[in-house]
């Protein structure tokens, strides 16, 4: 309302005092309709309460927390469903039919998908899984270690991945 209102006074010039009147009287009747209208709700809730009031006070604690775990069990199954609803749908959908063919061609090469948990360290945990089978082991640190000695000594080569191509500024320094 108060957003309104000032929308409303910088529409008018400040020498046209005819329609400065009426927009304060516009004004008052506005406000006075708010608060009308603050005072039945007022009313509204205070009568809706004791009724409130009274279900929840002839319940016992017990009845209460039998209720809440009724509700959390329905909530639970209903979402237990809907997975098992979209693991069906999923079964025949284009990404699960690609996976199918994938990991098909991927075995006839004694090859497999491994699964790498998004954890920010991603890429450098697939790079230590594909370097564990060659007697050198190397740890996420000094893989990343390495990434980053390798980038500041070819700084050139990543210059263009640094800067903002339309101003050509430095992202970070």
């Amino acid at each position: 309302l108060t957003a309104k209102i000032q929308g409303m006074k910088n529409a008018v010039p400040k020498n046209d005092k005819k329609r400065r009147k009426q927009l304060a009287d516009e004004v008052a009747k506005l406000e006075a309709e708010l608060e009308q209208k603050h005072k039945e709700e007022l009313k509204q809730l205070k009568e809706a309460s004791p009724e409130q009031n009274k279900v929840v006070g002839a319940l016992t604690s017990a009845e209460v927390v039998q209720i809440r775990f009724e509700k959390k069990a329905a909530l639970e199954k209903e979402r237990e469903e809907r997975i098992a609803e979209a693991e069906i749908e999923n079964l025949t959908g284009a990404r699960h039919l690609e996976s199918q063919k994938l990991a098909f061609l991927l075995a006839a090469r004694h090859l497999e998908i491994k699964q790498i948990p998004s954890d920010g360290h991603c890429m450098y945990r697939a790079i230590e899984d594909q370097l564990k089978d060659r007697q050198n082991f190397w740890t996420v640190a000094t893989l990343r270690n390495q990434t980053a000695k390798y980038m500041q000594s070819h700084f050139d080569d990543f210059l263009p991945f640094l800067t903002n191509p339309s101003t050509g500024d430095m992202y970070s320094r």
